[in-house]
């Protein structure tokens, strides 16, 4: 399954720019390990509020 990815920014007067054209990108399986987030470390979740 393929999908297709847009890269822009949007100023905040509203303006959009584009930074990539339209592309059709194929996902991975499964994201490397370098690719996921590291662990949230902020107070709030440190403190097992969610």
């Amino acid at each position: 399954m393929a999908m297709t990815l847009k890269v822009y920014e949007v100023n905040r007067t509203g303006t959009v720019r584009v930074l990539r054209e339209e592309a059709e990108v194929i996902p991975l399986e499964r994201p490397e390990a370098s690719h996921e987030f590291p662990a949230c470390e902020c107070p709030t979740c440190d403190e097992g509020a969610w």
